[in-house]
């Protein structure tokens, strides 16, 4: 079966407000095993919203919507369901009922216009809210079962799970399970990655599975199938395994987890600290550090050195040595690292130096030209690094703090768990 989740309201259409109603639909469809085929989002137009139900009704087996079932003149969507159905409206004096009372709770007047709230297409039936205005509406047009929710979220959710969930199991719609797992990967481009893994995301592949790239952190993602959570889940364990042993390091994890996530596991496992001195990078690496609860104990701090006087006066960079290589150098990078690993008395220290843009740069030395540094007991090492001049200033800074601190975790995968002698 195909079911359509339809976003209403001009606010997301105009792309004022964003919309999260849909993905947390689709994923929560997913987990009964019904996938969602179309996602379709309207404004507050009568015409499209007659239009957007009579495709809908006529595409898909189950359409949810959200939004539109206010109180106000542009909430258009019983009316709008009313007239895709090809029938009237009605007063349902128990929702009538429910909207008194929840005014009358908060001893406020309720308002009139509030009445159209208890309208309904004829033949449909209310899903009730217990904590808001607007009932829902349950009712078929052709072969499609709606249910349309209100665009609160927590409304909508609870909705969704205490009313449209128990009809769907009455059709039974619900018999199969659908789990979703992602991968992350850094390290290598999608292309490359996706080289190595032609015979997984191959279709027709059981499981299903993609590739995904977002901020250089490259994704698999896997669609597991069955009839319990449990069968669901194994059916993809193999292919999740696969792909760890087949890509090794470059694995950071699973679910939303990125690099600084995976680099503060390593941290939690070792039992390392870590220090951070930045210049081109401006703290983000000492920011995506600091996001994650429970990494006090192993980043012991961070300098922001953009000035050549702040890398000599708070990391001991020899002034002859910017003077000699210029700041965006190897030299220079491998000098902050050692200034902060000695000051710090961290147990690794990272360091960036480079050319953000959008300008600076020159022939020799690039805009996205970046040197990175890192320092431990065993000495100094540095990395070139080379974003590209086409990229805008964020992405320069963003993708160096990514492979600083990408740097540092792969670091840390060769040494023991904490208590033992590395």
């Amino acid at each position: 079966m195909k079911a359509e989740i339809l976003s209403i309201g001009s606010e997301l259409v105009s792309g004022q407000n964003l919309d999260t109603n849909a993905p947390w639909l689709a994923r929560a469809l997913g987990e009964l095993g019904i996938a969602a085929a179309y996602h379709t989002t309207i404004g507050d137009d009568m015409d499209d919203h007659v239009a957007a139900f009579r495709l809908a009704a006529d595409r898909a087996d189950l359409v949810l919507t959200t939004g539109g079932l206010g109180p106000t003149q542009d909430d258009l969507v019983r009316e709008a369901l009313a007239k895709a159905a090809g029938v009237g409206l009605r007063e349902d004096p128990e929702s009538l009922a429910a909207i008194a009372a929840f005014f009358a709770r908060r001893n406020r007047p309720m308002a009139d216009r509030n009445r159209s709230q208890a309208l309904l297409p004829e033949g449909a039936e209310a899903l009730p809210n217990p904590i808001g205005t607007a009932p829902g509406v349950w009712m078929t047009i052709g072969r499609a079962a709606f249910a349309a929710m209100p665009g609160v979220p927590n409304e909508m959710k609870l909705m969704f799970a205490e009313q449209v969930v128990p009809r769907l199991r009455l059709r039974h719609w619900v018999e199969r399970v659908i789990v979703h797992r992602k991968i992350a990967l850094f390290g290598k481009g999608e292309s490359d990655i996706e080289a190595d893994a032609l015979d997984l995301t191959a279709r027709g592949h059981v499981p299903e599975v993609g590739i995904t790239a977002s901020d250089s952190t490259i994704s698999f993602r896997i669609r597991g199938e069955g009839l319990t959570p449990e069968a669901a889940w194994a059916q993809t364990e193999e292919t999740a395994e696969q792909i760890r042993s087949r890509f090794g390091p470059l694995v950071l994890g699973e679910g939303a987890t990125d690099v600084a996530d995976a680099l503060v596991e390593q941290l939690k496992r070792t039992g390392a600290t870590i220090a951070t001195a930045e210049s081109c990078t401006g703290g983000i690496i000492a920011h995506l550090i600091t996001a994650i609860a429970g990494v006090s104990p192993y980043y012991l701090g961070g300098v922001i050195s953009y000035s050549n006087q702040a890398k000599t006066d708070m990391l001991g960079v020899p002034p002859e040595l910017i003077r000699e290589h210029g700041a965006v150098s190897a030299e220079v990078a491998a000098a902050m690292a050692r200034g902060t690993f000695e000051r710090s008395g961290a147990d690794l220290a990272i360091s960036t130096t480079g050319i953000a843009g959008p300008g600076g740069g020159t022939p020799e030395k690039p805009v996205g030209l970046v040197y990175l540094g890192l320092a431990t007991a065993d000495g100094v090492e540095t990395r070139r690094i080379e974003i590209g001049p086409e990229q805008p200033r964020d992405i320069v800074q963003r993708r160096s703090a990514k492979q600083a601190l990408n740097w540092a975790r792969t670091t840390l995968l060769a040494w023991p768990d904490r208590g033992a002698s590395r």
